[in-house]
């Protein structure tokens, strides 16, 4: 069975509130998280839409991720991806099929690259912040 037959919009919601739930109560993650988002269930129906335009190609999605993290550039380090990253394989782990979780941390890493690029790299500072 490949990964694609795996992931359905039920499994995409459940790993996104379990995902999210743990965010929310990271002790280095959850503030910024309980400070940005106002109406829980309507950001989770939009990262759900997010996941499932990316994995399942549904379009569902209609925003920037890009926008949203560079509204709040000055707070978000690299670290805290790494963070995320980590909270995000965990559950991937534990409630998906192996290779289903394995195609959605690859993605998630993927995602994860791009926006530090746009939050981080500078010409004049190739490294970024990375050397802090």
């Amino acid at each position: 069975m490949t990964h694609a037959a795996q992931i359905d919009e039920d499994s995409l919601t459940r790993v996104v509130a379990l995902f999210y739930e743990r965010v929310r109560q990271d002790p280095e993650l959850g503030p910024i998280f309980n400070e940005t988002v106002d109406d829980w269930p309507l950001h989770l129906e939009k990262l759900v839409a997010f996941w499932s335009s990316v994995m399942l190609t549904s379009g569902r999605y209609k925003g920037s991720p890009m926008a949203a993290h560079l509204k709040h550039k000055a707070r978000i380090t690299p670290a805290m991806f790494d963070r995320w990253l980590a909270l995000w394989g965990n559950t991937t782990t534990e409630i998906m099929a192996p290779d289903a979780a394995a195609a959605m941390q690859a993605k998630a890493a993927r995602i994860a690259e791009s926006l530090q690029l746009a939050l981080f790299f500078r010409l004049d500072d190739p490294a970024g912040r990375r050397a802090a």
